[in-house]
Formats: C-alpha cells, structure tokens, sequence
C-alpha cells in the first residue's frame, strides 16, 4: 500500500493516506498488546483535565484514545471489543477524513465533486439493489430517511399544507399504519419528529388465522382502512416488513402494493431481507419491494463496512416537494456522507458485494438445515400448510374472490419463504403435555418444518401448568444462549423475547457475519455446542420435579417454585425461628444460607450453587444450576438438610456457649477470691507483710497444695484442678474417642465427584471392575470404622504366654476383642482375673471408665 500512495500526485492525499494507515495500525496493535497483558492495568483518564498550554504529537493523542477505548477492559471483562475491520473498513474511515479535506475546496470544485460522489453511489445502489430510477437520501439515523419520506407523503397529499399548515391535518387526520411486529420505538420515533398525536399511528395485527404470525394481516388492514375513510381519516403511508427485527419474516409485500395502489397509500418497506436483492434468485415477497414507493438499506451491516451511512431509495417527480421535505440539500458537507459508502462500494465491487450477501445467507441455510436433525430443537419458521388447511381459513373470512390458483400462489410462496429467510430462530422444547400452549384452535402458533417437532394438542392440561412450564422453557432458552455465545461468540448470535413463542436464540449472518468474520466451520461448531448441552437442559427438566418431591420428602426445607431459574430447582432451610408467614429479609436465614453456600461449593462438585433472590426484600434461598443424567437428587437434598441442620446447630451452640462461659467466668471470680480469704486466714497476717513475710517463709515454708479452676466445656461447669495435677504423670494414652458428626456421609469411589450415582448400580461396569470396586469400598469402611480401635492394636503389646491363641479363621475384630482390655493394663487385668485365660469383662469395662473420666 505504501508504493500505492507514492504514485499519487497530491501529496496530501498520500500523507492522508499514510497517517491513517498509521494510526489503525497504531490502535491494532495496542489492542493485541492489551490482550497479552491481561494482568497490566491500564490508567485511564475518565477526570476531565484542563487543556495544555503545550501542544501534544499524534502519538500522545492515540495514546490518550487507546486508553479510553480499553481502559475498563480488566474491570468489565465482557465488554465489547474493537472490530476488527479489513482494508474494505480502512476505506470507509479514509471516506470522513477525506469529506474533511475536500470541504476545503472551492465552491465550484466542491460541487462537480460531490455531485460525482452523490451520483455514483445513487446509480450503484439502485443498479444492486433492482430499484431503477431512483433516488437517494443518506442519513446516519436508519429512522430518519423514514421520517424525510413521511414528511414527502404529507406534503404529497395536502397540497395546502405549506399555506395552512396543521389546520389542514386538523381537518383530515393522517394514518401511518405499522405492523405489530415493526421493531419497538418506530412509531414514537415519528410521532416526535413529524409533531403527529399518537392517535395518528395504527398498528395492524399480525396473521392468526393462516401464515406466519410475524405477517401483517392484509384482510384485516383493508379493513382499517375503509374504517379510518369512513371516519373522515386520510390513509398517508403504509410501512412494509422485508424481514421482521425479530425472526426476519417477510409480509406479503405484492398483496400490499396492490392495496395501497388502491387507496393512495405511500408503501415504504424496510428490513434485512431487502439485502437479497443483490443476489441471482431471490423470493417473490422480496421481489415485490422493487415496486414499492420508497426502501430503505443499511449496507454497512450487510458489508461489515464501519461508520457508513444508512440509504433511503424512493421515487418521487416533483423536486420541489422532495427539497421541502429535506430529502435534497444544497450544503456540501450533507452531500459528502455518501463518500465512505462510495469509497468502499469502488473497493469491494459488484462481485465482492454480492460475495459477502450470498455468503451470509449459505450461512443460514446450513445451520437451518444442521438444526432439523438436532431433537429438542424448534426452528421458527412458516408454517408449511396445505391447500386444505389454507382454503378454509382463507375463504372463511368472507375473501370469496380468492380462486385456487391464488391460494396455491400463497402456499408456494409460504414454502418459498422458509427456504430463502436469511435469519434463523430457534429454540429448545419439550416434548410434555404443555405443548398444547404452541397450539390453539384449529392452527399453531409456531410449527417447525420438520414432522418430527410438531407439537402435540393437550386440552387436559391445566392453564397454570402451561404457564409454569412455559416459564421453565423460556429460562432453559436463555441459558442455551448464553452459553453459545461465550462458546462461539464468532456467530453473532442474539437472545430475545417473542410475545408468542417466549425466549428464542437468532442467528442472522446478514447483520453479524461480515463484521465478525464468521464461517461455516464456525456454523457446524455451533451445531456441536448446541447438541452438546441438549443432554443437560434434557435432564435437568427430567430431574425438576424428582428434586421437587425430594424437598418436599425433606424436613426442614422448602421448595421455593421460581420458573425463571435454569437449573434443577430452589431451595430454601427453614430454620427454628423462621416466620414462615412474612417475606421480610431474615439476618439469621441469610447467615445460615450464606454459610451452607459456601459449604456446598468447597464440595467441587459438577453442579452449580448460588444464593439469591436478586431482591433483598425476600427471604435467602440456594439456587442449584444445571444437572446431568447421573446426578443423585436424593444425595444432594439430603446434603443440603444435614449441613445446614449442622450448621444452624453449631450456630446456636456458638451463642449458648458464650452465655454459659461469661457464668462460668464469673463464678470462676467468686470461688477464686474467696480460695484467696481461705489463704490469707490459713497463712496469717505476718506472712503478708512484705519483708517479715519472706523471713518467715524462709524459716518455716508454707505446704500449700497448688488449686486452680478449670472449665468444663461439655458440662457447662468448673472442676478443680487437683486431679490434673495429681494424674497428670497418670495418663493412660488413651486415643478419645471421635467426633460424632450429624452428617452421614455416602461412600464414594476414588475420583467420584459429589452427587454422582454410584458405579455399582450401572450394568455397564464389567464384573472385573465392580469385584474391585466392591474391595475398595469395603475397605474404606474397614479403615474408617472405630479410630480407637486401631490406636489400641497398633500401641498394645505382646500376647501373654499364658493367653489362649484365636483360630485363624476368627474373624479379625473378635480376636481385637479379646486383646484390647488386657492389653492397656495387663497388670491390673491380671490381679482381677476370675479364671486364668479369660479376661474379667466388667473389671474392664469399669477400667475404660475410669481411663476416659481420668
């Protein structure tokens, strides 16, 4: 590129060309550094600070963007990050350095330039996209070009609204008619920019008869229409979907056109469809929007071309209402916003534009047909009916006019649709009796093409249940697509609501694939994620209602029913001073809840813990994620009672404790002041007076016995301290005796997580594994039964010669039977004895006593 520049004679244009070569290359490869440096923090100046006195170089300056651009990038790790955009988007920045320099011209420069500019990328544009004799509006705002030809139309058809002005609206009210499935915003948006009353707007409802229910209803627009002449209304524009912002459905543009060409109505279509237009096959809906009054097109998506300008195509005759409209200008720099489009639509070509559409929607037509053999998946799409199913409904709404042919004409059209819709939405679903919540009536509201997804009719099933299952699924889906995008965040895929069919995941390349540079190896990747989690969403809806009963089954817990969390279940511990009948926030809930959180995940186990909820005016409760198919339930509830049980328990033992030693402290003072007036009458006065007191204890010394209190932790009380120091010389060695823990706890193979089932039960363990599983466990249960037993083996001495031998097929514990009591003490053993080769079994007992109160 640099040999590029030095050809060109205006040494300007170079050394513009050059800096900005500079400088992205600058910013590339802060970023790249930035990401190696994950540890570095960089220093951001978010202060505003006063401007230097000195000036700074390019360098100081794109340093001080860098910062700014990714100073925040160790703090929010999923912030967006830089594109990266090839030279296609170096041509397109080129285009507003460029529009900076050429304003500098002369005015006589200045205009045959942008005249060239404005032209060129009109001619192109409408050449692409099939739209002839067209003119063209380039606006940053993608509404703004509609809200210029709203403002056409109504000057269009109130002739005497330049003279009059809103006495002539007043008189003859405008209608603007949008889908209900426009994106959200649109109609506010022109509302504000046109001075309208909301009463203006009308939405037409989507198709519930026949179609796809993200169609506008044409039977029910004309409808409106002739309501709205009636009333003395003036139907203005009409706004047309060529690919809805939610599942990219296409209305029934043709249907429209002849409508509005019917009643003087302005046909304005929008969408990411229109994209099509560039390629050799194209839909028939699609095709329609070529006869329509006015489109517009964001190609900077479509092309992955950063900071271009939005284009409205129309046709109109008379210049001068399109001036007044604002759809013309005759300032310069309004028309230089087609340069970065022009710059770059020179660079790619014809060949390259049509190259990067065919292969954004090859793109979505391979995941769609990828997604068909996953099960548990729901693509949404339109319905593919026959000509039975459509005839009724058609002909039903009182449209005798429509013959066979033209209903055949819809069916094939429908048919055409699916298979050229350039975005995919899908969604995962169970096959339960709710899905009798996708069906209604004599049609459904989302059917999947595949025969093998169609849902079920289910009439039995009750409205809370569908609702509830509804929910679950809606939360599943949300999951789902947050985990493909963490896991192919190359796809672009997006997670949105649909009032109809709840929570779906979109993949439209058209919109994403060219900025993210996205591939089919990166489709086929999403097709193995995806498949790859239907295990876990399908276990985890199968363990919901297992974990359910299991709670319920369980003393102390309660299952909190939150729809909303994609996981196995909620749950909450009860504990004894719990006010089951208050929402209120509990202090001693949230401890205990906060405590038993932490002792479930240092378990390492596969599932995931969390505590919620969100607001902190409801009580504490354990949220518990996804779970797989060998996941024990009834383990893991059990866990949950008994630790937070242990828990609550050591909490209160904590509290009575504190209480039962500030007593004891206090007791402790008293009996130990009066052991000091005990002393002092034993000892005497002189002794107590410091030199006469030393001489004397020097003569005749003082035997006093050392006394001193201990606290007895498990009794709550004092004891003396004779015994320690009479019997200290004494001690036997005795291992105490274990813990007792409340906790029972599941043996586990080696390596087995937490809240697995067990390899024994599996019948695809072979024998040899399970023989030495089975040994394994039973000697953990050998090695963890009785610790005292085996300090006593290990520290007893020799067999007396005297002792009587166990057979060698004894068993090993009773042969330690006989060992342990005159092992400790054979002396004392010994003397007791009733017969001279048996041991004294109450002697011994009453020995072990004595040693454990010792």
């Amino acid at each position: 590129m640099d040999a590029s520049l030095e050809k060109i004679a205006d040494p300007t244009l170079a050394e513009m060309g050059r800096n900005l070569k500079e400088a992205m290359k600058m910013l590339e490869e802060s970023q790249r550094r930035i990401e190696d440096e994950n540890g570095k923090k960089l220093m951001s100046e978010d202060i505003p600070g006063p401007l230097q006195g000195s000036g700074q170089d390019m360098v100081s300056i794109l340093q001080l963007v860098q910062n700014l651009m990714h100073g925040d990038e160790d703090e929010e790790p999923q912030s967006t990050r830089i594109q990266n955009i090839g030279e296609q988007g170096h041509m397109a920045l080129l285009g507003h350095s460029l529009g900076a320099f050429i304003s500098t011209l002369d005015k006589e420069k200045l205009r045959k330039l942008t005249t060239r500019i404005l032209s060129d990328t009109t001619l192109w544009l409408c050449r692409i996209f099939r739209y002839e004799n067209g003119c063209a509006y380039f606006h940053e705002e993608e509404r703004e070009g509609l809200a210029k030809i709203c403002r056409l139309a109504i000057h269009s058809r109130y002739e005497d609204f330049v003279v009059d002005g809103f006495n002539v609206l007043y008189n003859k009210k405008p209608v603007i008619y949008l889908s209900a499935a426009a994106r959200p915003g649109l109609g506010q948006y022109l509302c504000n920019q046109l001075g309208l009353p909301f009463p203006c707007l009308c939405r037409v409802p989507c198709n519930t008869m026949f179609g796809s229910q993200h169609q506008m209803d044409v039977a029910f627009l004309e409808k409106m229409i002739k309501d709205d002449i009636e009333r003395g209304r003036l139907p203005l524009l009409l706004v047309a979907n060529a690919g809805t912002a939610a599942v990219g459905h296409t209305d029934k543009i043709g249907r429209l056109k002849e409508l509005c060409e019917q009643y003087g109505i302005w046909l304005h279509v929008e969408g990411v469809n229109l994209a099509t237009l560039a390629l050799g096959y194209i839909s028939s809906s699609v095709l329609a929007a070529t006869r329509c009054d006015s489109m517009t097109l964001t190609p900077g998506p479509w092309l992955g071309l950063p900071a271009v300008p939005a284009v409205t195509l129309y046709k109109h005759d008379d210049p001068a209402l399109i001036l007044v409209a604002g759809l013309t200008s005759n300032k310069p720099a309004d028309k230089l916003r087609a340069l970065p489009l022009w710059l770059s639509l020179q660079y790619l070509g014809l060949d390259g534009i049509v190259e990067r559409i065919k292969h954004a929607c090859q793109l979505s037509q391979r995941l769609q047909e990828s997604l068909k053999k996953v099960n548990h998946i729901k693509i949404l799409c339109l319905p593919t009916m026959t000509l039975s199913e459509i005839a009724p409904s058609i002909l039903g709404q009182g449209n005798e006019k429509f013959s066979n042919t033209n209903i055949q004409e819809c069916v094939s059209a429908q048919v055409e649709d699916e298979l050229s819709s350039p975005v995919v939405v899908f969604r995962f679903f169970q096959e339960l009796p709710d899905s009798a919540s996708h069906v209604s009536g004599s049609q459904s509201c989302v059917l999947a093409s595949d025969s093998v997804l169609k849902a079920v009719p289910a009439p039995n099933v009750a409205p809370a249940t569908v609702s509830r299952e509804r929910h679950s699924c809606d939360a599943l889906n949300r999951w789902l697509g947050e985990q493909l995008k963490q896991l192919v965040p190359a796809s672009g895929l997006t997670v949105m609501d649909l009032e109809v069919e709840g929570t779906c995941v979109r993949f439209s390349p058209l919109m994403t694939a060219s900025v993210l540079g996205t591939r089919g190896e990166d489709v086929d990747q999403l097709v193995a994620c995806i498949q790859s989690k239907m295990p876990v969403l399908t276990c985890t809806l199968q363990l919901r209602e297992e974990f359910k009963q299991e709670v319920e089954g369980t003393a102390g817990l309660l299952y909190v029913d939150d729809p909303n969390w994609p996981g196995i279940g909620v749950v909450r511990y009860e504990h004894a001073n719990d006010d089951k009948n208050s929402l209120k926030s509990d202090p001693e809930g949230e401890n205990i809840h906060a405590a038993l959180l932490k002792k479930l995940n240092e378990l390492e186990s596969d599932l995931t813990f969390k505590m919620g909820p969100e607001y902190k005016s409801m009580k504490s409760c354990i949220y518990i994620g996804m779970a797989s198919d060998d996941t024990d339930v009834s383990e893991l509830v059990e866990t949950i009672a008994v630790t937070a049980r242990e828990i609550e328990e050591n909490s209160r033992l904590l509290e009575n404790m504190t209480e039962v030693v500030r007593k004891g402290i206090q007791e402790a003072q008293v009996q130990l002041q009066k052991a000091n007036e005990e002393r002092l009458l034993e000892e005497g006065v002189l002794r107590q007076i410091p030199v006469v007191g030393s001489v004397l204890n020097w003569f005749s010394p003082v035997q006093a016995s050392q006394k001193g209190r201990t606290f007895n932790l498990t009794a709550g009380s004092l004891e003396s301290t004779e015994h320690t120091y009479v019997y200290k010389v004494q001690g036997t060695g005795v291992t105490p005796p274990p813990t007792p823990s409340g906790t029972r706890i599941k043996q586990r193979l080696p390596g087995q997580k937490p809240f697995k089932r067990s390899l024994r039960s599996s019948d695809a363990v072979s024998e040899t594994s399970s023989v030495s599983h089975i040994e394994d466990l039973e000697k953990m249960e050998h090695l963890s039964s009785g610790p005292a037993q085996n300090a006593q083996e290990t520290h007893g001495p020799e067999r007396p010669p005297g002792d009587s031998v166990q057979p060698t097929g004894q068993p090993e514990a009773l042969q330690d039977g006989a060992q342990r009591p005159e092992d400790d003490h054979p002396q004392y053993l010994k003397a007791e004895r009733g017969c001279p080769g048996e041991p004294d079994t109450e002697h011994a007992v009453q020995h072990s006593l004595g040693g454990v109160l010792k």
